[in-house]
């Protein structure tokens, strides 16, 4: 599956995701939309979003199928992101996570991202909760 449809973005993100909230189909097609954004897909299915500004990039998202988690698909695609981070000029990458998703900061640090800040409160559980965001940083340049 590579011609992902902003619904079918919206439906993917929604069954792999409560906190931070799942985006609509309308936020997925507001950030293709936008210069410097990019989509990058995979089996499962799979997807990461990333947005490039010169040297930069930063991952949106990246989501698996429920299904599919447990094959290393998110593996392959933080590495896809990455690989077209770079074709496009990126010598950094950054990310937030919500700090109580384990998963995801294991496969960031198993990844060679280091930790780079934390802001508190970032995010809201559907049932009000707030937690923190930690954020991450890597060096992607291929020198």
């Amino acid at each position: 599956m590579t011609d992902f449809t902003p619904d079918m973005l919206a439906a993917l993100h929604a069954a792999s995701f409560d906190t931070p909230r799942p985006w609509s189909a309308t936020e997925f097609a507001g950030l293709l939309s936008m210069k410097g954004v990019f989509l990058t897909t995979g089996a499962g299915p799979s997807f990461a979003l990333g947005r490039y500004v010169p040297d930069e990039v930063e991952l949106l998202t990246i989501a698996v199928s429920p299904e599919a988690r447990g094959r290393g698909l998110g593996r392959a695609m933080l590495r896809r992101y990455e690989a077209e981070a770079q074709n496009r000029g990126a010598t950094q990458s950054f990310l937030e996570v919500a700090a109580n998703n384990t998963p995801a900061i294991s496969l960031y640090l198993s990844e060679g991202y280091s930790e780079s800040g934390h802001r508190k409160a970032y995010y809201s559980a559907p049932n009000g909760t707030k937690i923190d965001a930690r954020m991450f940083t890597k060096r992607i340049n291929q020198t």
